[in-house]
């Protein structure tokens, strides 16, 4: 690259075509992750925006609808990360969900999804694992901030030897591929990227006891800096490279990435001070006894 090389912000990105006839050889554009080239938008009426130069995505929820989007991209593997800023006040009976899933009837999933609270009650942060069409695998966490306040990362990193959820880099889930104790592990089905804003007011607080507030309406929740690292899938084969193995472990570290020691302390500590239900631990949900990687983490 040239050191005479001209570097653009974003919002001098439409100087492009004015100069790109004089510098195609000397043009860097430094830019954030378009929201725009990465997702569309699915559902909604218009309830769903990109906005800011494709810096920042809104879904909003009201009596009539909620919204949602997807990714223009399908994922095998990869270290994903989206921020956050949750629907703000009262926001019982909502649901924001982020999550990656294949299709079909045997589909694979990696979830968040933020139950919604009353007013000064903590966020419940619901995750769940599903392979070959099972879940079952619920943990779910309080956060030790507000979640609705400003944004925070929330990141899925999916490699074939385990999935690793993070909030704002803090491990707070490890679900490992244990194939060979006969425990199902999504590696074979590529992905998209969903997020939806909903009414779950028959389930989502406290069971249901607690119903939506439609006067607070609309409800909404805000995206930004996106980046996924990751192995894109397209027309049968992986990007990483042409013989659909792993990725250039130089550039992609996330793909044998692990917990080292200070990473498991932190997932210990969010285990015992923040998560209010393990399904490892649900015996009554498990009569005949708990699912098999329960007993070997």
């Amino acid at each position: 690259m040239s050191s005479m090389a001209t570097v653009l912000s974003c919002a001098r990105v439409s100087l492009i075509p004015l100069l790109v006839s004089l510098t195609i050889n000397s043009l860097i554009i430094v830019c954030a992750g378009n929201l725009y080239q990465d997702f569309d938008i699915t559902w909604g009426d218009g309830r769903a925006k990109i906005l800011n130069n494709g810096q920042l995505l809104t879904l909003s929820l009201d009596k009539a609808s909620g919204s949602g989007f997807q990714s223009k991209n399908e994922y095998l593997f990869g270290k994903i990360d989206m921020q956050l800023k949750l629907v703000p006040g009262n926001s019982a009976g909502t649901v924001t969900a982020y999550y990656l899933s294949s299709k079909g009837s045997t589909w694979d999933e990696i979830d968040y999804e933020f139950l919604g609270n009353l007013s000064g009650d903590p966020y419940i942060l619901h995750t769940n694992v599903f392979s070959q069409g099972k879940g079952n695998r619920e943990q779910q966490f309080y956060l030790w901030f507000d979640p609705t306040a400003d944004f925070h990362t929330y990141s899925i990193l999916w490699n074939p030897k385990r999935i690793i959820f993070s909030v704002d880099g803090t491990p707070i889930r490890e679900f490992k591929n244990l194939e060979s104790a006969g425990v199902p592990f999504p590696k074979n089905q590529p992905m998209r990227i969903y997020s939806s804003l909903w009414n779950a007011d028959d389930w989502a607080t406290r069971g249901g006891l607690i119903k939506t507030d439609w006067t607070q309406a609309p409800f909404t929740a805000s995206y930004r800096n996106f980046k996924a690292d990751a192995c894109v899938w397209s027309n049968g084969k992986s990007s990483c490279n042409s013989q659909n193995s792993s990725p250039n472990p130089s550039t992609n570290a996330w793909f044998s990435q692990e917990l080292d020691s200070t990473g498991q302390d932190r997932l210990r500590w969010v285990q015992k001070n923040y998560m209010i239900y393990n399904y490892c631990t649900d015996t009554k949900r498990f009569p005949q006894g708990l699912p098999t990687e329960c007993k070997m983490s």
